[in-house]
């Protein structure tokens, strides 16, 4: 069996405010295509400032929204090849 090595960049951005995080994830993958996604996070003004936090959470949902277009892209990948509807991939 055959081992193959592949690394995929991953970047995060954000942009805060007092009360505001705004997190932009990409992903880049080996085939040159790119995937992006957006999260956001937003303080209550009753919590203390945790920039961490923000970008925690933002980040978090970037993250999540990137892998939800991966599992899509994907099952669309499968159905191509394979000219049929595949099961749905779940998380």
């Amino acid at each position: 069996m055959m081992h193959t090595t592949v690394g995929w960049h991953v970047e995060l951005e954000f942009r805060e405010d007092d009360l505001h995080t705004e997190a932009v994830a990409l992903v880049r993958l080996p085939d040159g295509s790119e995937v992006r996604a957006h999260g956001h996070a937003t303080r209550h003004h009753t919590d203390p400032r945790q920039p961490r936090v923000g970008e925690e959470i933002a980040g978090a949902r970037a993250l999540n929204e990137i892998a939800m277009q991966l599992l899509t892209k994907a099952h669309g990948e499968i159905d191509s090849a394979s000219g049929r509807t595949s099961h749905p991939i779940h998380v």
